[in-house]
């Protein structure tokens, strides 16, 4: 299985295969019909609490925000991971859509790391 990422205010297309919207939050501005979600994973989100740190400090260490997310994966969101594992093991390609800005400090790089692990 191939395993990406990609931001989504970005045009889908169809070489995206399945396509995870990984966000707790739908991303402003962008309809359901454009996103062409086929799953909407919110359950392994960052928490409110830790998605509501880093906007409010995005200056601060980004490998603290990185390990207290992974020790949510691990810990409370592990059985959503594990759900969404067992789903993604059925699709040959596999898009993780998020709508940070900053491409390689956001949760879905972390998510990323943690699902490639379970693969």
């Amino acid at each position: 299985m191939e395993l990406r990422r990609k931001r989504a205010y970005d045009t889908a297309e169809s070489s995206d295969g399945f396509r995870v919207l990984v966000d707790r939050l739908w991303p402003r501005g962008v309809a359901k019909e454009r996103a062409e979600i086929d799953l909407w994973a919110k359950d392994t989100a960052p928490s409110p609490e830790l998605r509501k740190a880093w906007h409010a400090a995005p200056d601060d260490e980004w490998g603290t925000y990185a390990d207290r997310y992974r020790a949510e994966l691990d810990g409370e969101t592990a059985p959503a991971l594990d759900e969404l594992a067992a789903e993604l093991k059925q699709h040959g390609v596999v898009t993780l859509v998020y709508a940070a800005h900053d491409e390689e400090h956001n949760h879905a790089v972390v998510l990323e790391a943690a699902l490639r692990e379970l693969l």
